[in-house]
């Protein structure tokens, strides 16, 4: 009796420090997501400082990703799509194209906006990514890549319901208050 006794006060320490280690885990990961969401973007370690001119070697690169990439536009939409032949879904859809051109990127979205290098949403660049949030309390529910930007109007591809197609996103009152962020993963 006394063996039973130790082996569930045992069990039981044990179940208390795996449940201490979750809990401390899950404020890690709650306390970089709201340092995410309060931080100005300006003071990301990541952050551009300065905007350097892109090479003749990068603008043939951003243009030639460009192109690859509108060669899709019509490819229907499918969830978790990740090529052309099943369907895209918006992540996918960029992930793909990037994979191309020897850029790897995450097949999630909430990813694919940790990496490269931040970048104001007026100095994108075609092949640069912008996400989108339906509230600031909300995580990033989509992906788009940048087709061209000369600051009045923003067109992107994207993999969307009605598939992989081409819009100006500061024309659209659907997707013009939910942009986000954006980031340069071209030149990185």
């Amino acid at each position: 009796m006394m063996y039973n006794r130790l082996s569930f006060i045992q069990i039981t320490d044990r179940i208390k420090h795996v449940a201490l280690l979750l809990l401390m885990t899950a404020i890690t990961v709650r306390c970089e997501f709201l340092r995410d969401l309060t931080t100005e973007p300006t003071s990301r370690p990541d952050a551009t400082t300065t905007a350097k001119s892109p090479t003749a070697d990068e603008l043939k690169l951003r243009k030639e990703i460009v192109n690859y990439a509108q060669q899709y536009q019509g490819v229907r939409y499918r969830a978790a799509g990740k090529n052309p032949k099943d369907g895209f879904d918006c992540s996918g859809f960029t992930s793909y194209v990037m994979n191309q051109f020897d850029i790897r990127l995450s097949a999630s979205s909430q990813t694919q906006a940790k990496q490269g290098k931040f970048k104001t949403i007026d100095k994108v660049e075609p092949g640069d990514l912008i996400f989108f949030r339906r509230s600031p309390k909300d995580s990033i529910f989509h992906v788009a890549l940048v087709v061209s930007n000369n600051r009045k109007s923003l067109q992107v591809i994207h993999s969307t319901s009605r598939g992989v197609v081409i819009d100006d996103i500061l024309a659209s009152e659907y997707w013009r208050p939910k942009i986000d962020s954006a980031r340069d993963v071209v030149h990185n």
